[in-house]
């Protein structure tokens, strides 16, 4: 099915380039306006310009974001800052982080992987997607003619054999070495060796691969693709603009953790508020628990992470001053029968469906036009509940995560729950190796 290739990756000449903690950024979805700026001013060689670049008052079609980008990745091949590998390679990702005071390690393989149209289900998507990011990544894809990021995605290592071909490499120095800021570890190392190369491709080419982040990227790629065959109709399959970069991981991972990203409202008349209560005890029972009660974060994370209990839960604040409200759905069939009649039992039974088909567009009426200006996403509960605090927002509404089983089950039925369902964290960095169309 998948078919993976190794590529010639770009990345930093470290000749040249000192401190490479400096230079990698995150990918554009959680780069800031403030944190671009930051990013600017922590190396004149940072990797946030290649990325996501600054926008400028007087941008014009000639002198914009993407022609900034594109000027600056040829002056930095032309001075040697970047660097092209000579041979193609398949890279080995090891990349170290701490979570809950727990550490832990993801590995993963950066490769190209052949664009595939979704309807052939060789690459499944389970999240929704937006045009605006898709217009943003398909542009700088037209400036730079490269992947500047990768998108992550799943696959099953049945019998470990990718697992098995990789553990060599390990006790071999690796090409990249590097601890960012936020105490992340990353380790990379280029897998030259033809005999290895031929046995993860292999091992990965009778099964589908999962987005698991970057459908935004990929749906841009494919994109770009179908812009690129139009101008250049004579076109091979084997130009490079057929595939796109991607790091894989085994679903069995233990360094595969998932957030749920928690919706944040503004904007809601004071009269939809006062009768937002009455209108969830349609579906929801309702229980109140005081900000002040002793040990209310450990209630909090038991009722959001509990196996069973966090499929018809959630936590909403904002109603009630000091308060909590634990939602727990007692009414599916009623619920059921006001979402959308083409997506799958699944699909509808996922905490995170109901919350922004019920509560979001139902009872808060929220639509897709004013959606952006109301509505926010953070990935800590806390920080949700102090921005109700501080008025900048009225609700937070707290959601348990998708499990990674849900993730494989929704992609394999064709089906994909709501945008910004699942955050994979941490995102895999931008700057460590990119791949270049040119």
């Amino acid at each position: 099915m998948a078919e993976i290739r190794p590529f010639q990756g770009v990345h930093y000449n470290q000749s040249l380039v000192k401190g490479l903690s400096a230079v990698i950024c995150p990918p554009y979805d959680i780069i800031t306006p403030q944190s671009r700026q930051e990013l600017y001013h922590q190396s004149e060689y940072n990797f946030v310009r290649l990325e996501s670049s600054r926008q400028l008052p007087q941008d014009t079609a000639m002198d914009n974001k993407y022609t900034r980008s594109a000027a600056t990745l040829e002056q930095w091949l032309k001075q040697d800052i970047l660097k092209l590998d000579e041979v193609p390679v398949i890279y080995l990702h090891d990349h170290y982080f701490t979570y809950q005071g727990k550490e832990y390690k993801r590995r993963g393989i950066t490769a190209c992987v052949r664009l595939e149209e979704w309807d052939k289900m060789v690459v499944r998507p389970h999240e929704g997607t937006l045009t605006e990011p898709k217009s943003d990544r398909v542009s700088l894809l037209w400036a730079l003619q490269a992947n500047t990021s990768p998108i992550l995605a799943l696959f099953e290592d049945q019998g470990q054999q990718v697992s098995s071909s990789l553990q060599a490499q390990e006790q071999n120095e690796p090409m990249i070495s590097l601890s960012s800021a936020n105490d992340e570890r990353h380790y990379v190392w280029a897998i030259t060796e033809p005999e290895v190369i031929n046995q993860i491709c292999g091992s990965l080419a009778h099964q589908p691969l999962y987005i698991a982040d970057g459908h935004h990227r990929y749906e841009s790629a494919l994109i770009y693709q179908r812009e690129r065959h139009i101008y250049s109709p004579s076109a091979t399959q084997d130009e490079a603009f057929n595939f796109v970069m991607m790091t894989l991981v085994d679903f069995s991972d233990p360094g595969l953790i998932i957030l749920p990203p928690h919706r944040l409202v503004r904007g809601i008349s004071r009269a939809t508020l006062n009768g937002l209560m009455a209108r969830l005890k349609s579906f929801f029972e309702i229980e109140v628990l005081p900000l002040s009660m002793p040990d209310i974060w450990r209630q909090v994370d038991d009722l959001l992470t509990q196996e069973e209990a966090s499929q018809d839960r959630l936590v909403l604040f904002g109603l009630i001053p000091e308060h909590l409200s634990v939602l727990r759905l007692h009414d599916f069939t009623a619920a059921r029968q006001l979402m959308p009649y083409f997506h799958g039992e699944l699909y509808k039974r996922q905490i995170v469906s109901i919350v922004d088909h019920i509560i979001l567009e139902k009872l808060l009426g929220l639509s897709s036009i004013s959606e952006e200006a109301i509505l926010a996403y953070s990935y800590d509960r806390l920080d949700a509940v102090s921005k109700v605090l501080d008025q900048e927002y009225q609700l937070a509404l707290l959601l348990s995560p998708v499990k990674l089983e849900v993730v494989k089950a929704i992609a394999d039925t064709g089906d994909r729950i709501p945008r910004k369902s699942t955050y994979f964290y941490p995102k895999l960095p931008a700057g460590l190796v990119f791949y270049w169309l040119g």
